[in-house]
C-alpha cells in the first residue's frame, strides 16, 4: 500500500512539474519589419496574455509618418499546441486592413508567418515573422 501511494505521489509531482513548464505566450514580444519603401526597419511590440485558455493582447507599431505608436487590440486569437495565432485590424486608406499572425512558440521565440495587406489594395503578402520575448 505504501508503494502505491509513493507511485501516485510521483506521478502527481511529474504532472505538476510538466504543467509548470508548459509553453505560455504571456509577455512582451519584439520584432522588426522592413520599413515602408525600403525605409528604416520598424520595431514592433506585442503584449500577449494567456488566461483561462484565452489569448488577448495588443500590438504597438509606429504610426504613419513617424507618428506616436498606438496599441491595436488583437482579435481572433488562439493558443493551442504551442501555436500562436491572432489578427490585427486597422483602418487604412483602402478601408479595413487585416494582418494575420501565426507562429510556433519555442522557448523565448515565436517563429511563423505574417499575412499583411498588399499595398494599394493588392493581395495580401506573407512574410517571415520571428518575435523574441522581451526580458523583464
Amino acid at each position: 500500500m505504501k508503494s502505491l501511494r509513493f507511485a501516485f505521489a510521483a506521478i502527481a509531482a511529474v504532472c505538476m512539474i510538466s504543467a509548470a513548464y508548459a509553453a505560455d505566450p504571456t509577455g512582451s514580444w519584439k520584432w522588426s519589419q522592413p520599413g515602408r519603401q525600403g525605409g528604416q526597419p520598424q520595431e514592433i511590440t506585442a503584449k500577449l496574455v494567456l488566461k483561462d485558455g484565452k489569448l488577448t493582447g495588443s500590438v504597438m507599431q509606429p504610426g504613419r509618418g513617424g507618428g506616436e505608436p498606438t496599441p491595436i487590440e488583437i482579435s481572433d486569437a488562439s493558443f493551442k499546441d504551442d501555436m500562436v495565432a491572432f489578427s490585427t485590424v486597422r483602418e487604412g486608406q483602402n478601408g479595413k486592413q487585416v494582418t494575420k499572425y501565426t507562429g510556433k512558440l519555442a522557448g523565448d521565440t515565436i517563429t511563423g508567418t505574417v499575412l499583411a495587406p498588399g499595398r494599394g489594395g493588392a493581395e495580401p503578402m506573407p512574410r517571415d515573422w520571428v518575435a523574441t520575448k522581451a526580458k523583464m
